[in-house]
Protein backbone atom coordinates (compact mmCIF):
# COMPACT_ATOMS: atom_id res chain seq x y z
CA UNK A 1 0.00 0.00 0.00
CA UNK A 2 2.68 2.51 0.89
CA UNK A 3 4.02 1.78 -2.89
CA UNK A 4 0.77 2.59 -4.30
CA UNK A 5 0.36 5.52 -2.66
CA UNK A 6 3.69 6.99 -3.74
CA UNK A 7 3.40 5.78 -7.05
CA UNK A 8 -0.14 7.75 -6.88
CA UNK A 9 1.34 10.90 -5.87
CA UNK A 10 4.49 10.79 -7.88
CA UNK A 11 1.19 10.76 -11.07
CA UNK A 12 1.95 7.02 -12.32
CA UNK A 13 -1.91 6.51 -11.93
CA UNK A 14 -3.19 9.92 -13.18
CA UNK A 15 -5.85 9.91 -16.55
CA UNK A 16 -3.78 12.57 -18.06
CA UNK A 17 -0.89 10.09 -18.67
CA UNK A 18 -2.93 7.41 -20.33
CA UNK A 19 -2.00 6.66 -23.93
CA UNK A 20 -4.82 5.92 -25.93
CA UNK A 21 -5.19 2.49 -27.33
CA UNK A 22 -4.86 2.00 -31.34
CA UNK A 23 -8.48 1.18 -32.62
CA UNK A 24 -7.07 -1.26 -35.55
CA UNK A 25 -3.71 -2.57 -34.36
CA UNK A 26 -2.07 -4.31 -36.74
CA UNK A 27 0.65 -5.68 -34.83
CA UNK A 28 0.78 -6.28 -30.89
CA UNK A 29 3.60 -7.41 -28.83
CA UNK A 30 2.37 -9.79 -25.27
CA UNK A 31 4.99 -10.35 -22.48
CA UNK A 32 3.81 -13.31 -20.76
CA UNK A 33 4.62 -17.27 -20.27
CA UNK A 34 4.85 -18.99 -23.43
CA UNK A 35 3.36 -21.79 -22.00
CA UNK A 36 0.27 -19.91 -20.02
CA UNK A 37 -3.10 -20.87 -20.83
CA UNK A 38 -2.94 -16.54 -20.93
CA UNK A 39 -0.90 -17.35 -24.09
CA UNK A 40 -3.31 -19.31 -25.64
CA UNK A 41 -6.97 -17.66 -24.52
CA UNK A 42 -5.00 -14.30 -26.27
CA UNK A 43 -4.01 -15.96 -29.53
CA UNK A 44 -7.17 -17.63 -29.51
CA UNK A 45 -9.36 -15.01 -29.41
CA UNK A 46 -6.92 -12.59 -31.61
CA UNK A 47 -7.74 -15.26 -34.37
CA UNK A 48 -10.85 -15.37 -33.82
CA UNK A 49 -12.06 -11.61 -34.06
CA UNK A 50 -9.54 -9.66 -35.70
CA UNK A 51 -6.12 -11.36 -36.94
CA UNK A 52 -3.42 -9.45 -36.13
CA UNK A 53 0.46 -10.27 -36.38
CA UNK A 54 1.40 -11.16 -32.19
CA UNK A 55 4.82 -11.37 -30.97
CA UNK A 56 5.68 -13.00 -28.38
CA UNK A 57 8.20 -12.01 -25.42
CA UNK A 58 8.67 -14.72 -22.93
CA UNK A 59 8.80 -13.60 -19.67
CA UNK A 60 8.58 -15.38 -15.89
CA UNK A 61 4.98 -14.19 -14.71
CA UNK A 62 5.77 -15.39 -10.67
CA UNK A 63 8.69 -15.39 -8.55
CA UNK A 64 11.45 -12.91 -7.74
CA UNK A 65 12.92 -12.67 -10.69
CA UNK A 66 9.40 -12.46 -12.89
CA UNK A 67 9.64 -8.32 -13.21
CA UNK A 68 13.37 -7.83 -14.57
CA UNK A 69 11.67 -10.22 -17.24
CA UNK A 70 8.31 -8.16 -17.66
CA UNK A 71 10.22 -4.92 -17.68
CA UNK A 72 13.14 -6.56 -20.25
CA UNK A 73 9.97 -7.42 -22.51
CA UNK A 74 8.51 -4.09 -22.46
CA UNK A 75 11.65 -2.08 -23.08
CA UNK A 76 12.15 -4.90 -25.77
CA UNK A 77 9.13 -4.33 -27.85
CA UNK A 78 9.67 -0.05 -27.23
CA UNK A 79 13.34 -0.46 -28.62
CA UNK A 80 11.93 -3.17 -31.99
CA UNK A 81 8.92 -0.49 -32.45
CA UNK A 82 7.07 -2.79 -34.26
CA UNK A 83 3.74 -3.41 -32.23
CA UNK A 84 0.99 -0.59 -31.60
CA UNK A 85 -0.09 -2.56 -28.71
CA UNK A 86 1.79 -4.66 -25.37
CA UNK A 87 -0.35 -6.53 -23.43
CA UNK A 88 1.64 -7.86 -20.01
CA UNK A 89 -0.45 -10.74 -19.06
CA UNK A 90 -0.88 -13.78 -16.62
CA UNK A 91 -3.60 -16.00 -15.82
CA UNK A 92 -5.10 -16.12 -12.20
CA UNK A 93 -3.45 -17.24 -9.59
CA UNK A 94 -2.55 -16.41 -5.58
CA UNK A 95 -1.70 -13.40 -4.58
CA UNK A 96 1.65 -14.28 -3.73
CA UNK A 97 1.86 -15.44 -7.38
CA UNK A 98 1.10 -12.49 -8.51
CA UNK A 99 2.93 -10.34 -6.61
CA UNK A 100 5.80 -9.70 -9.09
CA UNK A 101 3.23 -7.34 -11.01
CA UNK A 102 3.56 -5.15 -8.05
CA UNK A 103 6.87 -4.31 -8.41
CA UNK A 104 7.97 -0.56 -8.55
CA UNK A 105 10.58 -0.69 -11.52
CA UNK A 106 7.91 -2.66 -13.43
CA UNK A 107 5.36 -0.02 -12.86
CA UNK A 108 8.07 2.70 -13.89
CA UNK A 109 8.67 0.56 -16.64
CA UNK A 110 4.82 0.68 -18.39
CA UNK A 111 5.00 4.10 -17.34
CA UNK A 112 7.58 4.79 -19.46
CA UNK A 113 6.43 2.67 -22.06
CA UNK A 114 5.77 4.57 -25.49
CA UNK A 115 3.54 2.00 -26.51
CA UNK A 116 0.49 1.46 -24.91
CA UNK A 117 0.09 -0.93 -22.59
CA UNK A 118 -3.01 -2.92 -21.46
CA UNK A 119 -2.35 -5.00 -18.09
CA UNK A 120 -4.59 -8.48 -17.85
CA UNK A 121 -3.00 -10.25 -14.57
CA UNK A 122 -5.05 -12.49 -12.59
CA UNK A 123 -8.78 -12.86 -12.12
CA UNK A 124 -11.40 -9.61 -12.63
CA UNK A 125 -11.57 -9.79 -8.77
CA UNK A 126 -7.38 -9.27 -8.80
CA UNK A 127 -5.54 -5.77 -8.85
CA UNK A 128 -2.26 -4.86 -9.10
CA UNK A 129 0.19 -1.92 -9.16
CA UNK A 130 0.38 -2.78 -13.16
CA UNK A 131 -3.09 -2.94 -13.82
CA UNK A 132 -3.04 0.82 -12.07
CA UNK A 133 -0.35 2.10 -13.62
CA UNK A 134 -0.95 0.66 -17.53
CA UNK A 135 -3.57 2.12 -19.98
CA UNK A 136 -5.54 0.34 -19.54
CA UNK A 137 -6.81 -2.57 -17.12
CA UNK A 138 -8.21 -5.69 -18.57
CA UNK A 139 -9.81 -7.65 -15.90
CA UNK A 140 -8.92 -10.93 -17.68
CA UNK A 141 -6.24 -12.41 -20.35
CA UNK A 142 -9.23 -12.71 -22.82
CA UNK A 143 -10.88 -9.75 -22.11
CA UNK A 144 -7.45 -8.20 -23.15
CA UNK A 145 -7.64 -9.24 -26.52
CA UNK A 146 -11.42 -8.48 -26.74
CA UNK A 147 -10.26 -5.23 -25.85
CA UNK A 148 -7.11 -5.26 -28.23
CA UNK A 149 -8.69 -5.60 -31.18
CA UNK A 150 -12.55 -4.95 -33.22
CA UNK A 151 -14.57 -7.87 -34.01
CA UNK A 152 -14.16 -8.29 -37.63
CA UNK A 153 -17.89 -8.99 -37.90
CA UNK A 154 -19.26 -5.74 -36.40
CA UNK A 155 -16.50 -4.34 -38.47
CA UNK A 156 -17.95 -6.12 -41.89
CA UNK A 157 -21.26 -5.11 -40.94
CA UNK A 158 -20.50 -1.49 -40.36
CA UNK A 159 -18.51 -1.03 -43.83
CA UNK A 160 -21.58 -3.07 -45.79
CA UNK A 161 -23.84 -0.62 -44.28
CA UNK A 162 -21.53 2.35 -45.02
CA UNK A 163 -21.22 0.96 -48.68
CA UNK A 164 -25.05 1.00 -48.54
CA UNK A 165 -25.15 4.61 -47.69
CA UNK A 166 -22.14 5.94 -50.73
CA UNK A 167 -24.18 4.04 -52.78
CA UNK A 168 -27.48 5.20 -51.87
CA UNK A 169 -25.71 8.76 -51.59
CA UNK A 170 -24.42 8.18 -55.01
CA UNK A 171 -27.60 7.41 -56.88
CA UNK A 172 -29.24 10.24 -55.20
CA UNK A 173 -26.85 12.51 -56.17
CA UNK A 174 -27.14 11.47 -59.86
CA UNK A 175 -30.71 11.11 -59.88
CA UNK A 176 -30.53 14.76 -59.02
CA UNK A 177 -27.84 15.70 -61.46
CA UNK A 178 -29.78 14.38 -64.33
CA UNK A 179 -33.11 16.09 -63.46
CA UNK A 180 -31.25 19.59 -63.91
CA UNK A 181 -29.38 18.34 -66.57
CA UNK A 182 -33.34 17.66 -68.01
CA UNK A 183 -34.49 21.12 -67.19
CA UNK A 184 -31.54 23.27 -68.45
CA UNK A 185 -32.03 21.17 -72.20
CA UNK A 186 -35.73 21.53 -71.94
CA UNK A 187 -35.23 25.66 -71.49
CA UNK A 188 -32.04 25.93 -73.54
CA UNK A 189 -34.34 24.07 -76.20
CA UNK A 190 -37.01 26.82 -75.74
CA UNK A 191 -34.77 29.52 -77.40
CA UNK A 192 -34.17 27.91 -80.56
Amino acid sequence: EALKKQLREEGLFDEAHKKKLPPYPERIGIVTSPTGAALQDISNILKRRYPVEAFVYPALVQGKDAPRTLIRGIEYFNAEGRVDLIIITRGGGSQEDLFCFNDEELARAIFRSKIPVISAVGHEIDFSISDFVADLRAPTPSAAAEIAVPNKDDLMSYLGSMQQRLSLSAKNRLSGDAHRLSELTLKLSRYH
